[in-house]
């Protein structure tokens, strides 16, 4: 059984679908949820679900990544995760940070990849006349949102599409997607999952 932590820093829905989808003959278990906020509403979620939670607040940290990152592995390292998913984590990681779990960290991203990465994804697309956009989950890697991509999923973007419409309409999708992208990455499959 692969064991799964899963970072957030909000409310937690990718989180939350995450956790649900691990049951059953599911061959990976959430282990730990571990928020950079310790008001992240997230943290409620996960506990209400029966997941262990932490919390390493990143302020106190200022400008100390370093410092913040150490503070992050103690609860990390100590719930042994096989597998490590981003799930609105809105911190960047560092290259060393990222290489100690390289191969074995994903990330969810509201953008067809290699489209759009970093903010603002889906007012970019609108300002492109994009017919389409959609979500993409990638193995994290030093380079922000350039992993591997291990699925995508799309939406069409719809006449009088606003920013928060058509991230509403992608939301829906993100929860599909990374459930499916978990389950087929902790059986040894990294045939991307494309919906």
């Amino acid at each position: 059984m692969s064991r799964v932590a899963i970072l957030i820093s909000g409310g937690g829905s990718n989180m939350v679908s995450l956790v649900a989808s691990m049951a059953g003959d599911h061959p990976g278990r959430a282990v730990l949820v571990l928020a950079n906020d310790p008001a992240a509403k997230g943290l409620q979620r996960a506990a209400d679900m029966g997941v262990p939670v932490a919390a390493v607040d990143h302020r106190p940290f200022g400008k100390d990544r370093a410092g913040f990152e150490a503070a992050l592995l103690e609860p990390l390292l100590a719930a042994q995760p096989d597998v490590i998913c981003l799930a609105g984590f809105m911190r960047i990681l560092t290259p060393d940070f990222i290489r100690r779990f390289q191969g074995r960290m994903l990330n969810i991203h509201p953008s067809l990849l290699p489209k759009y990465p970093g903010l603002h994804t889906h007012q970019r697309a609108l300002d492109a006349g994009d017919s389409e956009a959609g979500c993409s989950v990638h193995e994290v890697t030093a380079e922000l949102d350039a992993g591997p991509i291990l699925g995508q999923a799309r939406v069409p973007v719809m006449p009088g599409d606003t920013a928060d419409t058509l991230s509403a309409r992608v939301l829906v999708q993100e929860h599909r997607l990374y459930p499916a992208v978990l389950r087929r990455f902790v059986a040894g499959d990294r045939t991307p999952v494309l919906l």
